[in-house]
């Protein structure tokens, strides 16, 4: 089981949203670089960044900010947000990014996902956003008539390395991770699943761990790593 200590980008600072609401944002380090690095220093392997205004206007924004969080951090990155061409894929993963999420990109043209796995073996994720069930798109902004489980679906067998679920309704609000949700999808597509949207506690970690042989390879932490109520040395310990 993998803890992936996040980092969103908005504006260049380090910000956490709730429940993807671009009106209710929270700054909690206006270097990205030096968050990423108290992560790394704390034994973090991983990181998971997202480039929320990418995400919303379809293209990287972020750019810098995620040039100097790779420069900083020595772990590995899997990065998303407004990555939606084979270009921008190959243009990240030779600037160092170890793995690129494909979320809008991944609804509108399945295809596009299926070739970037061709041509980047192992370096793939889907990222799958859901509300009431229905994958939401656009930085979240736009609902979609097809649900996680159909989507996840679409992408057995096509090379994609994990698939991360975000609940939405649970996103920044620490209520606990959806792990059933992520269970089906693991079960439904044959792939692994990252656990996203609402960790809280040390009690979430173990959840997410205990059904690593359900197919849940990990989860994301954000708000209750950047308000204290879990300890990143604690969470990675368990």
């Amino acid at each position: 089981m993998i803890l992936f200590p996040a980092i969103d980008l908005l504006g260049g600072q380090c910000v956490r949203l709730t429940k993807g609401d671009y009106n209710a944002v929270t700054v909690y380090n206006s270097s990205p670089a030096n968050q990423a690095e108290q992560f790394a220093k704390a034994g973090a392997a991983w990181l998971h960044v997202v480039d929320l205004d990418g995400a919303k206007s379809g293209q990287p924004v972020n750019i810098e900010a995620v040039r100097a969080i790779r420069r900083s951090a020595r772990l590995k990155i899997q990065l998303g947000g407004g990555i939606r061409t084979i270009a921008a894929i190959d243009a990240w993963l030779s600037a160092g990014i170890d793995r690129v999420i494909l979320g809008t990109i991944a609804l509108r043209d399945p295809q596009l996902v299926r070739d970037a796995c061709r041509v980047f073996p192992g370096r793939i994720a889907v990222g799958i956003d859901s509300k009431e069930g229905f994958v939401a798109a656009e930085g979240w902004l736009e609902d979609s008539h097809i649900t996680a489980l159909e989507l996840a679906k679409l992408f057995a067998d096509s090379g994609v390395s994990v698939l991360i679920h975000t609940d939405i309704s649970r996103d920044g609000l620490k209520t606990g991770l959806n792990i059933q949700s992520c269970i089906d999808m693991a079960k439904a597509s044959h792939l692994p699943v990252i656990a996203s949207g609402g960790l809280a506690n040390l009690d979430d970690v173990r959840a997410a761990k205990a059904a690593s042989s359900k197919g849940v390879l990990g989860a994301i932490a954000g708000r209750a790593l950047y308000d204290g109520s879990l300890d990143l040395k604690e969470a990675l310990a368990v």
